[in-house]
């Protein structure tokens, strides 16, 4: 059973405002646990507004605070033409926000076609230049250098129970082999140049396989473990 959503005023407002005809069927899908951002078909994310549907990870509050990081970290080389790789780019809202922000040049990957689809309208929305590819980060190689990558990949482990909250959400979005760590092994496997800023959204139990794994990569390089706003180790940082 899902628990009963408590809608907020700005909730109710939004969804009177799409749903003129049958607000109250759009209630009962919010009570049913359907994701009210996905009846809404928007989210805020920094100053961008990005489109969501049943084939895009709805954007958290996590990934939010990790682009802002980034942002701050790249300040000093917004006049260099830097290239900048999100990988698993879902919704896009990690490129375009990057995109937004800076004078990058900006690129996202992502196994699934309608993922990027929306990726692309996101882009588009929002009045920035992202280049988009589909690629498949597990079978696939990565041909070009990068100066920034990040990645909010998939990193629940399969044998590992979820919040209701997620139920609606692309699976594979979601879920990854390896207690969850492949694709982050897969992704420093395959860099062959040494960026000068990797970044990771990471499950909170990930950070001492994946500083490993960062480690024996790039021995020589800066890495740190950074907390979301709940307290969590979610982020990895690979500075050079």
């Amino acid at each position: 059973m899902f628990s009963k959503r408590t809608l907020t005023d700005l909730d109710k407002k939004l969804l009177q405002e799409k749903y003129q005809t049958n607000y109250e069927e759009a209630i009962k899908k919010v009570n049913a646990g359907y994701p009210i951002q996905y009846l809404i078909g928007n989210v805020a994310f920094l100053n961008v507004e990005i489109n969501v549907n049943e084939h895009v990870l709805i954007p958290r509050f996590e990934t939010e605070y990790l682009v802002e990081k980034v942002l701050k970290k790249v300040e000093k080389y917004q006049q260099e033409p830097l290239k900048f790789l999100d990988i698993c780019t879902g919704s896009g809202c990690i490129a375009v926000a990057i995109a937004k922000n800076t004078n990058f040049y900006c690129k996202g990957i992502d196994i699934s076609k309608d993922a990027l689809q929306v990726a692309k309208e996101n882009g588009i929305k929002n009045n920035v230049i992202v280049e988009y590819k589909k690629l498949n980060i597990l079978k696939e190689t990565i041909t070009e250098n990068y100066d920034v990558i990040i990645s909010n990949p998939p990193y629940i482990g399969k044998e590992e129970s979820v919040d209701e909250s997620v139920y609606y959400e692309p699976s594979i979005a979601l879920y990854a082999e390896e207690k969850g760590i492949i694709f982050y092994r897969k992704i420093l496997e395959q860099i062959k140049n040494k960026p000068r800023l990797i970044t990771f959204e990471i499950g909170e139990n990930q950070k001492d396989e994946i500083i490993k794994l960062a480690t024996q990569k790039f021995p020589t390089a800066k890495i740190s473990c950074e907390k979301d706003l709940c307290g969590k180790f979610r982020y990895i940082f690979i500075e050079q």
